[in-house]
């Protein structure tokens, strides 16, 4: 019996794929389980496995093609099992030939200039400009035939090769680059985020000599495994989180879900985006094991190896652009989430102590909050928490 091969959702977020190459060819021998092929998420590059066996019969989409989830991909069957019925209505029907019979068709006029508004804008809808513009077509050579001349996207189709291409760029030197995977995904992701959610900001400054300290300390007793500010840093946040139930925590439409427990998202960059991989339980974990799973899931997302459960879930994102000499920042909420901390560079300065002025290594955290969830003093007193940890690390301790 026949299987049919679809693209699967291969993370929450997922709602397209790319399969970027298949690992069977038609003709194949596939049993139940065997790689079929990789495919680019929005998150991560997945394998996508055979759920039947027989032999890779047709192959629907082939390497580089980026279809929706649920389409059909490929169909395993028997060596001589008709599957022409499955495959109908995926592959591209061929035209056919005119019958004797048939009157002919009446050629589509093409004009030589459009109709333009008072102000010379050529009147066309926006998905017949976006249309033309992929297609390198100039809209004035279009007839429209929508109200008073409109042109629709229709028009643009039919036009296909009889009309001029647009005049080019006036810079010579550009490149059009396909969006990733990930990258649409960041796009719809901000667009869900700075638009429909409150964003209100709160920096604050903290004194980093005493972390520095001990940091130093720590280092010199482990040569192994070296202890990061960025690991001190996520540290102190998921301390201060367990603290204030209140910041750790999602909207949700009709409620709001607060969380017992600290799952830490973490930002990291990768070479079409950014990925946030998420640190479970980080309060009930030492800061040797917070540096150790940081840097293990840093190099796992940068290989494009993170499972689902790796990057989901979290209930508070933590972005740090201090390593890029970036003094102050602010982040994008991940929603669901209600807040981010963006950590900035740290960085010898003069300040008061004591009233005498002397050069300290300072550094500022900005908190962007959801003000739905969070209000000005829930998260002003949360980053007073952050800092007392930073500025007395014994105090993660206790």
């Amino acid at each position: 019996m026949a299987t049919r091969v679809f693209m699967e959702a291969l993370s929450p977020t997922m709602e397209e794929g790319k399969v970027l190459t298949w690992h069977k060819a038609e003709g194949d021998a596939v049993t139940d389980g065997d790689i079929l092929a990789e495919v680019e998420t929005d998150k991560a590059v997945m394998e996508l496995q055979a759920r039947g066996a027989g032999v890779l019969r047709k192959i629907l989409a082939p390497d580089g093609a980026t279809v929706p989830v649920g389409s059909l991909v490929a169909v395993i069957a028997d060596p001589d099992e008709d599957i022409s019925v499955l495959v109908a209505d995926t592959e591209a029907k061929p035209a056919e030939p005119p019958s004797p019979d048939a009157p002919t068709p009446t050629p589509v006029p093409t004009p030589t200039s459009t109709p333009a508004t008072a102000s010379g804008r050529i009147k066309a809808s926006p998905l017949a400009r976006r249309l033309a513009g992929d297609r390198g077509l100039d809209l004035a050579h279009i007839a429209g035939s929508g109200p008073g001349g409109r042109i629709t996207k229709r028009d643009v189709e039919l036009a296909g090769d009889r009309v001029p291409a647009a005049p080019a760029a006036p810079d010579d030197g550009y490149e059009d680059v396909e969006l990733s995977q990930i990258r649409k995904t960041i796009a719809r992701r901000l667009a869900q985020s700075l638009g429909p959610v409150p964003h209100f900001f709160l920096t604050i400054e903290v004194d980093m000599e005493r972390a520095a300290d001990a940091r130093a300390a720590l280092n010199a007793l482990e040569s192994r495994s070296k202890i990061s500010y960025n690991d001190i840093i996520l540290k102190a946040i998921a301390t201060a989180l367990r603290q204030h139930r209140a910041c750790n925590a999602w909207w949700q439409e009709g409620h709001i879900r607060y969380f017992d427990d600290v799952h830490l998202s973490m930002a990291v960059a990768v070479e079409d985006g950014l990925i946030t991989p998420v640190i479970r339980h980080a309060h009930l974990k030492s800061l040797r094991e917070i540096a150790a799973e940081s840097r293990q899931l840093a190099e796992r997302a940068r290989e494009r190896k993170l499972q689902p459960d790796e990057y989901t879930g979290g209930t508070f994102s933590v972005s740090n652009l201090g390593m890029f000499d970036i003094d102050e920042f602010t982040a994008v909420i991940n929603p669901p989430e209600a807040g981010i901390i963006a950590v900035g560079s740290i960085t010898e300065k003069p300040a008061v102590v004591d009233g005498n002025v002397q050069v300290r290594r300072r550094m500022r955290l900005t908190m962007s909050c959801d003000h739905r969830v969070i209000d000005g003093a829930t998260g002003a007193r949360f980053l007073q928490t952050v800092r007392r940890m930073l500025e007395n690390p014994l105090a993660m301790v206790w």
